[in-house]
Parts: structure tokens; sequence; C-alpha cells
């Protein structure tokens, strides 16, 4: 039986000690820091739920319900949506593709493209969203081609749909690197020996071992998508019924004193973030499970051959 084996076997026996247990702190210190991190937490993010969804339903019910089915809310919904779509697409292919040549290739410029992909995180969105406008507005670099050949892409839904793209991109690609890094590539080569083609070995090795992670990924990008701000208000032009996101939305109502209104809007922003919580949760969740069911097998194997 391997030492690994060995160890892991023992600690659930309870006849290994846990090499964390001589970090473990009183009993009031541990109290004490959970209800730090329980005030904290009902501070920070219960009490603002609470606010939201008290504001969005002040006037009643029906007012809520006015409020939400209002034509420009409906349309910052859609836009929303729609631009979520597109930003999940295409960062979901893109991180795909980054991942597996970063991780299964050498070539040159290989570190360059690896820091390339933090480069969102690192640039303001509001920069980002200049960044676009200097590029594609009228009087930006390709602004005149752009004009002559009838495409517009600042004040529009494509400029918005291509600043959440970039500003959202490194999400599923950090979250597949070190996944895949750690996962080695045995089993691809050991299918490419067995005459498998690039796509079965894919479809068949590579996304069932990083499925969790990929999925984790798309959840983040997903929610970030949803509720940017500062790139898509560059470059939106804040047109109502056209090119207004939900978070822009929220900021116009606000700045029109309809306070309600723009609660309800924002209820819904909530509503997506907390469906979003509990999707992390879930796949949370499965990953220990799975690694708890991976752990077993281990000590099953490593108990059998012993």
């Amino acid at each position: 039986m391997s030492q690994e084996v060995l160890l892991v076997s023992l600690r659930r026996e309870g006849q290994a000690p846990d090499p964390a247990s001589h970090l473990s702190e009183p009993r009031w210190v541990r109290l004490a820091l959970i209800g730090v991190a329980l005030v904290f937490l009902a501070l920070f993010l219960l009490l603002p739920l609470a606010v939201v969804f008290g504001t969005a339903f002040d006037k009643g019910f029906f007012y809520y319900l006015d409020s939400v089915r209002d034509p420009d809310t409906l349309s910052a919904v859609r836009l929303t949506l729609v631009t979520a779509f597109f930003s999940v697409l295409l960062n979901t292919l893109l991180g795909l593709a980054a991942a597996w040549a970063i991780t299964r290739f050498r070539f040159p410029g290989k570190n360059f493209l690896t820091t390339l992909i933090d480069l969102p995180f690192t640039v303001s969105p509001v920069i980002s969203g200049l960044v676009f406008v200097l590029l594609f507005g009228l009087q930006g670099l390709m602004g005149h081609w752009l004009k002559d050949h009838n495409i517009q892409i600042i004040f529009a839904p494509l400029g918005i749909i291509l600043a959440t793209i970039f500003v959202t991109f490194p999400f599923v690609a950090r979250e597949l690197i070190p996944l895949m890094q750690e996962q080695g590539s045995d089993e691809e080569e050991a299918g490419m020996v067995l005459g498998a083609s690039g796509w079965q070995i894919f479809l068949k090795i590579t996304l069932p071992n990083i499925r969790w992670g990929l999925l984790y990924g798309i959840i983040l990008c997903n929610a970030r998508a949803m509720g940017e701000f500062g790139a898509v208000s560059v470059v939106s032009g804040h047109i109502r019924g056209l090119t207004n996101t939900l978070p822009l939305h929220v900021e116009i109502l606000y700045n029109s004193y309809n306070f309600t209104a723009a609660f309800a809007a924002a209820s819904l922003l909530a509503f997506l973030a907390l469906v979003t919580l509990a999707a992390k949760t879930l796949v949370e969740a499965r990953v220990e499970a799975e690694r708890r069911e991976s752990e077993q097998s281990l000590i099953e194997e490593g108990v059998h051959e012993h």
C-alpha cells in the first residue's frame, strides 16, 4: 500500500493525526470568528438583498409587476440575456482553445499568451470601453471604414456584446488552465497511441475530465456578463429600449428618482445572482462528492493490493 493511501485510510479510521490539528484554536476564538463572519455576511449580503426586495415591493405587488413589465425594462432584460449568451458561448470556445494550447503544446509566445489572458483583470472596465470607442467610434481608427460599410458597433448592441466578451474572457480559461495542467496528458497520449482522433480524444477523455471546472468557469462568466457596468456604460450610449442592459436601466431609473421601479429592476438582477450562486454551490458540492468518491476508490484499491 502506498504511503498516501495508508495515510488517508488511517486518518479515516482515526488512527492518524490530522496535519492541521496543531493549528486548532480555542473554542471561544472559533466562535468569535464565526460570529464576525456571520455579522459581515448579514451586513454586506443579506441586508442589501432585503433592502432591494423590500423597496421593490414598497408600492405593492401590482406596481412591481407593472415596473417589471415596462417595455424599457423588458428590452433591458432581453439585451442582458442576449449579451450574456454570446459572451458565455464565445468565451467558452476561446477559453477551451487557450487552455488546450497552453497546457498541451510548446510554442513561441506561450508565456505572452498566458499573460494576455489576465489582461482584462488588470485593466479597468471603463478603460476597456474607452479603447473600444477609440477603435470603433466614428472618429476612431476604424470608424470611417465601419461607416462606409454601414456597420455600427459603438452605441449599438454589438458594441455591448464585444465589450462584455473582452471583460469576461479570463473566467473560463483561468479555471481550465490549472485544472488541465494538474491532470496532465497521459490519458490523451494513451488514446492517441490507440489510434483515437483528435475529436475523439477531446470528447471522450479531455471534456469529461474538465467538465466541472468548465461549468464553474461558465457560471462565473455568466454572472459577470449579466452584471457588467463599466465597459458597457461607455459603449452603450444609454439609449432607452435599445442599448440599455439591466444595470444601466437601474441607474437611469434611480437617477430619475423612480426608486421603486429602479429597485424592481434591481431585484431581477438579484434574483439572477441568487440563481447563479445556487448553481455555483451545486457544482462545488458535486466536485467535492467526486473527490470523496475518488479518494474512497483509491483507498479500496490500495487495501486490495496490500
